[in-house]
C-alpha cells in the first residue's frame, strides 16, 4: 500500500499531515510513503528528511494521487471549503482518503467525496474509548488549539497574567474564565494556571470537575439540571434553549468579573450554543479578552465574527477558525501519529482490511462505494423526521 501525503491547500495552512519521525512506523506496516515535494516546508519539514526516514517524493499533487493507495491530509475537502473542490477531480475510485472531511456539517461535500467512488474515513469522528486514544485527532488538535488560545488572550490583554510583587507594589493576577472543559478547556485551564492567572472553569458536564480541580482549576457549580449532558460517545449533548437560557442568567456575574474568557463549547454537527451574550460583554471591563473556540461553528459568544477579531465596548472578542495551524511543527507531529496508529489499525498484513464489527472502523468510515454508508453522516444530509 502507497500512503501519499499531498501538501495542505487550505489558505494559511501550515500543517502536514506525515511528519519525517513517524515515517517509520508505516514502513513497518508494509506501506510505503509518497510525500509531496515541499509538503512539509512550511512545518518545518525539509524535503531531505522524508527522504532520509524512507519516504519518497512526488513531483506533483497529481502524481501523489495518482500512485498512492491511501490519501492522507489535514483538511480534506469538506474540512477544506475553499480550496477543496479541486481536488475531486483527482480522487480515484476505490481510493481511500483519510482526515478531517466535516461529514456532519457540509452534507453537500459528503456527497461529492462518496461520488468519487472513494473509501473515505473522517478522523473527527473517532470514537472517545481506550482502544482509540492513540488515533484521536480530534483531542490532539484540541490541545494544541486550547495552549494556543492561552497565549494569544495573555498577548492581547493589557495585565500581567501572574501576580507579582515588584518594588512598585504587587500585581493582582488575571482572572481567566473556561466554558467548557473537554480537551481544549482543559489544556487552557493548565496553560492559564502555569502562567500564574486564577481560573475558574464551567462544563454542563458535572462529572468533569475533578479533571478541572485536578488541572489547577476552580469549578463552577450552578443550580442546573444537567443528568443528560454527555452522549454515549463522551462528547457533550445539546440542551433546550431554556436551559441555555438559565445558563446565561447564572453565568452573568462570573463573565462580568473575568479578565479572560475562552469558551470551548461544541456540539457535533450543530451549531454552537450561546453561552456569552452581548449584554455579558458589556458588562466585562474594558481591555479584558475572550477567545472564542467555537467561532467556526457559530461562536459561543454572540459578539464573534468567523475568523475575525473584533472589538465592542473596549472588549476584544477573536473569532480565530484554525488555532493549531499556529503551532505547525508540534501539531503535524501529533496529527501524524495518529494517522500512522490509525493506518495501522486498518491493515492487517499489509492490505486494507475494513472490519464493520469494529468500533473504530465503523465509525469514522463515510463513503464506500460510491455510497454514504456512515448513518450520522446520512442523517445530517436527510434528518430523521420528528416522532409525535
Amino acid at each position: 500500500m502507497i500512503v501519499g501525503v499531498p501538501k495542505e491547500t487550505y489558505p494559511g495552512e501550515r500543517r502536514v499531515a506525515m511528519v519525517p519521525a513517524v515515517v517509520p512506523i508505516l514502513l513497518k506496516a508494509g506501506c510505503e510513503v509518497l510525500v509531496e515535494r515541499g509538503a512539509g516546508i512550511d512545518a518545518g519539514y525539509e524535503d531531505a528528511a522524508f527522504v532520509s526516514r524512507g519516504a519518497k517524493l512526488a513531483e506533483t499533487r497529481t502524481e501523489v494521487f495518482a500512485t498512492s493507495d491511501i490519501i492522507i491530509q489535514v483538511l480534506c475537502h469538506g474540512a477544506n471549503d475553499k480550496t477543496g473542490t479541486a481536488d475531486l477531480p483527482l480522487i480515484r475510485r476505490g481510493q481511500v482518503l483519510i482526515g478531517f472531511l466535516r461529514p456532519l456539517g457540509s452534507p453537500r461535500t459528503v456527497a461529492e467525496i462518496a461520488a468519487t467512488g472513494s473509501t473515505a474515513f473522517a478522523v473527527e469522528l473517532m470514537p472517545r474509548i481506550t482502544r482509540s486514544q492513540s488515533m484521536d485527532a480530534l483531542s490532539a488538535m484540541a490541545t494544541v488549539c486550547g495552549y494556543k488560545a492561552v497565549l494569544a488572550a495573555a498577548d492581547l490583554l493589557p495585565r500581567f497574567f501572574p501576580m507579582l510583587t515588584t518594588a512598585a507594589g504587587t500585581i493582582t493576577p488575571a482572572r481567566v474564565l473556561v466554558l467548557g472543559a473537554g480537551v481544549a478547556g482543559l489544556q487552557a485551564i493548565a496553560t492559564s494556571r502555569r502562567l500564574g492567572a486564577v481560573v475558574s472553569a464551567y462544563d454542563v458536564r458535572a462529572a468533569v470537575k475533578e479533571q478541572i480541580v485536578s488541572v489547577g482549576g476552580r469549578f463552577i457549580e450552578l443550580p442546573l439540571e444537567t443528568g443528560q449532558a454527555e452522549d454515549s460517545r463522551g462528547y457533550a449533548q445539546a440542551q433546550g434553549e431554556s436551559f441555555y437560557r438559565r445558563q446565561r442568567e447564572v453565568l452573568t456575574k462570573v463573565v462580568a468579573e473575568s479578565d479572560v474568557v475562552i469558551t470551548t463549547a461544541v456540539v457535533p454537527g450543530q451549531k454552537a450554543p450561546v453561552l456569552v451574550t452581548a449584554e455579558m460583554v458589556e458588562s466585562m471591563a474594558r481591555g479584558s479578552v475572550i477567545i472564542d473556540l467555537a467561532a467556526e461553528r457559530g461562536g459561543n459568544c454572540e459578539l464573534t465574527r468567523p475568523n475575525q477579531t473584533v472589538i465592542d465596548r473596549g472588549v476584544t472578542i477573536v473569532g480565530t477558525f484554525n488555532f493549531a495551524t499556529t503551532v505547525p511543527y508540534h501539531a503535524s507531529q501529533m496529527y501524524a501519529r495518529n494517522l500512522a496508529t490509525f493506518i495501522s489499525h486498518l491493515l492487517k498484513d499489509g492490505k486494507l482490511v475494513l472490519d464493520l464489527e469494529d468500533e473504530i472502523t465503523r465509525e469514522t468510515l463515510i463513503t464506500r462505494d460510491g455510497n454514504i454508508v456512515n448513518p450520522r453522516a446520512r442523517e445530517s444530509i436527510a434528518p430523521t423526521p420528528a416522532q409525535n
